[in-house]
């Protein structure tokens, strides 16, 4: 063994320092634009670093011990928001809350210094972007930084960008706006050649991240199985769950290309139903058997690549026994989905605004109930401030232990280590 020569190595000490930088920005590094006057969210404490640009999966072990010590230091607050992904719209307290998910009575462009405030209050741990909020590439842009500017932590910014009918910035071209387009997912399906599908992965994700996006809820991995389905249809790659298999795994190596993270969409899946959970209950009534047979096939597909999986609103009452719509069922959720399929990532539900959703619980009981079942992120509830505030007493009452909270906001920090 050599033996010290007690001297000091400046280039060992310079490289030290430089592991140790490097070690502290892991789980992320304060924001390099600052934030706005008077906001109290940012400053330079060790427990305030913010994630920020693209990482890679060197020292993992390293990364997640430093999530852990963030998590460590996050207030029960921070928490509970970082499990809350929510319109801008909804930081408006001006607006009644039913408003707020319509383009007549909010259509946020920016966040005025009152809606910064009810964030601080109300920490959410990412926003969600529609067509209402959208003006032009400039506004967009400047919008996505300034979400990012006045988070204490790196916020999910996250837009439903499928490719064909449901896009909100290809849709945009009347504002200026110009990416490319596709006719459907359907379309692209019928050409049975996944390089087409990771091409359109690889466009979207591009100009996604341009536009300061970093989470896509894309793609949809229902198959479309029923013909008089209202709500899937083309959307989907198409009806063999091979084929939709190959072309959802494709589409999401597109988008991480571009490190703008991915959730597959609507599990169990949406395909052979007849009626829309956005306006009440809807049932689909195979048994887990015969849902492993077909719909579940892309979805599992899936799991070693995607990033979210979406569950949907849908009743299965041969296939759960709980009475509960998925989205609400630890028995699909925890049971089937972690514990049978072995899903590790991110759970989220669909809108918790939705009329499957509203015409049966509170918001206070929808959101405590989705947590309980195993639910990561708790996507635009009606009412963002009852729902946060209904969780956070669930904890200090002892009906959640903050471990569960604890779990999914650690899962939460390593996913945006990802695409800081």
């Amino acid at each position: 063994m050599k033996k010290h020569s007690g001297k000091l190595n400046i280039t060992a000490v310079a490289a030290l320092l430089a592991a140790l930088v490097l070690l502290l920005s892991a789980c992320g590094a304060p924001s390099n634009n600052g934030s706005p006057s008077g906001n109290a969210q940012n400053n330079s404490a060790p427990e305030d670093l913010t994630p920020q640009g693209h990482g890679d999966t060197d020292g993992k072990d390293d990364q997640d011990d430093m999530c852990s010590q963030i998590l460590a230091k996050m207030t029960l607050r921070e928490k509970v928001g970082q499990m809350f992904i929510i319109r801008p719209d909804q930081l408006d307290l001006s607006i009644a809350p039913a408003g707020t998910h319509t383009s007549k009575n909010s259509k946020a462009k920016t966040l005025s210094p009152a809606m910064i405030k009810v964030l601080e209050d109300y920490p959410a741990g990412g926003f969600i972007f529609f067509d209402k909020n959208i003006e032009s590439k400039a506004q967009i842009m400047k919008f996505t930084a300034q979400v990012r500017e006045v988070s204490k932590y790196l916020p999910f910014v996250a837009i439903d960008e499928e490719g064909g009918k449901v896009t909100r910035l290809a849709g945009s071209t009347d504002k200026g706006i110009r990416v490319k387009t596709y006719k459907s997912m359907g379309a692209i399906g019928k050409t049975g050649d996944p390089a087409n599908a990771l091409e359109a992965g690889q466009t979207i994700g591009k100009y996604l991240e341009e536009y300061g996006f970093n989470l896509d809820f894309a793609p949809v991995s229902d198959i479309n199985t029923n013909p008089r389905n209202v709500i899937i249809g083309d959307r989907a790659f198409g009806s063999d769950p091979e084929l939709v298999a190959k072309m959802v795994c494709a589409f999401i190596d597109g988008l991480h290309e571009s490190k703008v993270l991915s959730s597959v969409k609507h599990f169990p899946g949406h395909g052979d139903t007849t009626a829309d959970t956005h306006y009440g209950m809807v049932a689909v009534k195979k048994t887990w058997e015969q849902l492993k047979e077909a719909e579940l096939i892309p979805f599992e597909a899936s799991f070693g690549t995607t990033d979210f999986v979406m569950i949907a609103h849908i009743n299965l009452p041969n296939a759960t026994s709980d009475g509960r719509p998925a989205s609400l069922s630890k028995e699909l959720i925890t049971d089937k989905l972690r514990g049978e399929l072995g899903f590790s990532g991110l759970v989220t539900t669909d809108s918790l605004a939705m009329e499957a959703i509203t015409d049966q619980y509170s918001q206070e009981e929808s959101a405590v109930l989705a947590v309980e079942a195993g639910v990561d992120v708790l996507l635009m509830p009606l009412d963002y401030v009852k729902s946060f505030d209904a969780v956070v007493a669930a904890v200090e009452s002892g009906r959640i232990p903050e471990s569960r909270i604890d779990e999914s906001v650690l899962r939460i920090l390593r996913a945006k280590e990802t695409v800081r």
